[in-house]
C-alpha cells in the first residue's frame, strides 16, 4: 500500500509509452499516457524485491485497463475516444489471495510442453489460442509495459515488432493438431478440462477423438456474444465501415476428460 500510494504521487512525464500508445496510437489520452510513463518509469527506479514489483505492475496495469480506449483487444482502438478513457488513471491495491487459504502456488512463464511434462496434480485445465491470433499480438500493449523494452513497433496498432517473428505451433493451422496433441499425451494428471471455440483451427469432433484416448469426454456448449469488435463492425483507417461481421455469437466449449464418467450441472 505505501508503494502504491507513492507511485499515486508521481508527476505525470510523458515518455516513450506516450509516444508510442498515445500520439502514434490512440489507446490512450496523453494525459493518461504521461502518468503511466512516470509511475512505470519509478518501478523500475524503485528496484523492489520481486513479489512487490509484482504487484506494483499489477496495479498499473489493471489501472491502465480501466481507462484504454479499444473493444477488449489490442489490436485496435477505437476511432474515437471511449468514455472510460477520459477517466483519469488511478492505481489500486489489486486482489491478492490470502497464503493461508490458497495454499503453495506457483506462477510459469514457459513452453507448455515442457510444463505439461514436469507438471504432478489432479486437473489440468488447458486455454490454447485456437486461431492466427496470438496472445502476444492481442495484448502487445501489456507485454510492452511489463517489460518495459521500448521495442520498436509497427503498424496502425503499433505492436512490438518481435510480434513477427515470436511465433507459437498454436496459431497455425497445420501445426495447432501436433502441438496440443504433444502437449496432452504429456500430462500426466487424472483429470483434463481443455478451452475451445467454435471458430477455432480444430473441430470440436477432432478435439473428442484427441482426448478420448485420455478417457471419458463430456462437452459443455456456451453460447456467447462475440467480441465487442465484432458487434462494432470493420472500419477502414479513416473509420469509414466497410465489409460485414459474418456472425455476431460463437460457442465455447469445455472438453472435460475424467478417467470414468461423472456427472456434470448444466
Amino acid at each position: 500500500a505505501a508503494v502504491l500510494a507513492e507511485l499515486a504521487m508521481t508527476p505525470p512525464a510523458p515518455g516513450w509509452f506516450t509516444k508510442a500508445f498515445c500520439e502514434d496510437a490512440r489507446y490512450f489520452t496523453p494525459a493518461n499516457g504521461a502518468v503511466i510513463d512516470a509511475m512505470r518509469d519509478r518501478i523500475a527506479a524503485l528496484a523492489l524485491e520481486p513479489e512487490l514489483e509484482a504487484i506494483a505492475l499489477v496495479s498499473l496495469m489493471e489501472a491502465a485497463d480501466r481507462v484504454d480506449s479499444t473493444a477488449g483487444l489490442q489490436m485496435a482502438y477505437m476511432k474515437s475516444w471511449a468514455a472510460r478513457a477520459l477517466k483519469p488513471l488511478e492505481l489500486r491495491m489489486p486482489a491478492l489471495q490470502p497464503a493461508v487459504a490458497a495454499g503453495p502456488c506457483r506462477a510459469t512463464r514457459a513452453d507448455a510442453l515442457e510444463t505439461a511434462a514436469a507438471f504432478d496434480g489432479d486437473l489440468v485445465y488447458l486455454d490454447p489460442p485456437y486461431n492466427q491470433h496470438s496472445y502476444l499480438g492481442n495484448y502487445h500493449v501489456w507485454e510492452s509495459l511489463i517489460l518495459w523494452d521500448r521495442p520498436e513497433t509497427y503498424g496502425i496498432a503499433n505492436k512490438r515488432i518481435d510480434v513477427k517473428t515470436r511465433k507459437s505451433a498454436f496459431n497455425s493451422r497445420p501445426g495447432i493438431g501436433p502441438a496440443l496433441q504433444a502437449v496432452i499425451e504429456a500430462i500426466r494428471a487424472p483429470n483434463l478440462i481443455v478451452s475451445f471455440n467454435d471458430e477455432g483451427y480444430l473441430s470440436r469432433e477432432q478435439l473428442v477423438e484427441m482426448l478420448s484416448a485420455r478417457g471419458h469426454v463430456q462437452v459443455v456448449e456456451i453460447p456467447r456474444p462475440r467480441y465487442v469488435g465484432a458487434r462494432i463492425g470493420i472500419h477502414n483507417p479513416k473509420g469509414e465501415k466497410v465489409g460485414a461481421v459474418g456472425r455476431l455469437r460463437n460457442v465455447e466449449y469445455l472438453f472435460v476428460v475424467t478417467e470414468r464418467p461423472v456427472a456434470l450441472a448444466a
